[in-house]
């Protein structure tokens, strides 16, 4: 056997590969480039942050659309999914630019939009941002949400049933999940945290009381095989979700304790609010400060004893 037919041996072994199922719970990467296959039919595509893609129906389904500066990849890597699918829905988990960067670009090619009302109101209005003494301006009217839901709801893409619902000022005042219900793939967005500090938009109300009931209500929907995607950071499976919800747990504690004795964001970090857990934080004390800020808004939630 010569060279060539080693090699051509070698690509029809690897085609084969690539096109055989992918079994449920086993994640495995692509030909194309940042595609993270996590069931047959649901894939994850890193586009500076992750974007969940559903394929298998008329058109592909989106959670979320990247980060800045990202569409170019993303839009090869959609090919490399599903060569002549054409993108018909979008779900924005919540309004960070982070996670919504290429609404534009999927809406005007005719794609709905589909988000909670709250994520609308943030994204189509000017806001103010105390630590920066700056207003962040409204997005374009074509990257907002073209459907809004204020609960929960649920639809079929195909043969895939989707529930889709509120998480109440978990990560900001607007973020919702995305349940694959068949392909038992749970979208959490920014709810779950693997390789970025967590996140507490406190100037839309979140807080970390509500992060740890939100982490609840994921749990208690999904089961112990489901699959979950952050907004960034590898898939999780439920146990390391739940790890993660533990660990939070344990933080809520902590701040609700140093909020009744009077302490602020410096008092907390000296204290060790943050010490002695299974993750560090890469900034402690600017995530202090946000968590800080939520428990002094909340702090008729804390405990009977707050004055």
């Amino acid at each position: 056997m010569d060279r060539r037919q080693v090699l051509k041996g070698a690509m029809t072994g690897a085609l084969t590969l690539w096109a055989s199922p992918l079994l449920r719970g086993a994640p495995q990467t692509s030909a194309a480039a940042g595609v993270k296959k996590v069931t047959d039919r649901v894939s994850v595509i890193d586009a500076g942050t992750n974007v969940v893609v559903l394929s298998g129906g008329d058109g592909l389904l989106l959670v979320d659309t990247g980060a800045p500066k990202s569409g170019g990849k993303l839009t090869a890597a959609l090919k490399g999914v599903a060569a002549n699918a054409k993108v018909d829905t979008v779900f924005n988990t919540h309004y960070h630019v982070d996670q919504t960067s290429n609404n534009e670009l999927f809406s005007m090619a005719g794609a709905k939009i589909i988000a909670h009302a709250r994520t609308l109101q943030w994204m189509a209005n000017d806001f103010w941002i105390p630590e920066e003494l700056r207003y962040e301006k409204a997005r374009p009217k074509e990257a907002w949400p073209t459907q809004t839901f204020f609960n929960k709801d649920s639809m079929k893409a195909g043969s895939e049933q989707i529930d889709y619902g509120y998480v109440l000022d978990a990560h900001t005042g607007g973020d919702a999940y995305v349940y694959f219900k068949d392909s038992d793939v749970l979208a959490v967005g920014d709810v779950a945290s693997p390789v970025r500090d967590p996140e507490l938009d406190w100037i839309t109300g979140a807080w970390i009381g509500a992060r740890v009931t939100a982490m609840d209500l994921l749990l208690g929907i999904s089961n112990e095989r489901t699959q979950f995607v952050p907004g960034t950071g590898p898939v999780m499976t439920w146990a390391e979700f739940k790890a993660e919800r533990e660990m939070m747990e344990i933080v809520r504690q902590r701040l609700f304790k140093q909020t009744r004795a009077g302490d602020g964001p410096k008092d907390m970090l000296e204290a060790g609010v943050l010490n002695g857990l299974t993750r560090t934080w890469k900034d402690p004390y600017k995530f202090l400060y946000s968590a800080a800020k939520g428990t002094w808004g909340n702090n008729n939630k804390l405990d009977p004893d707050v004055v």
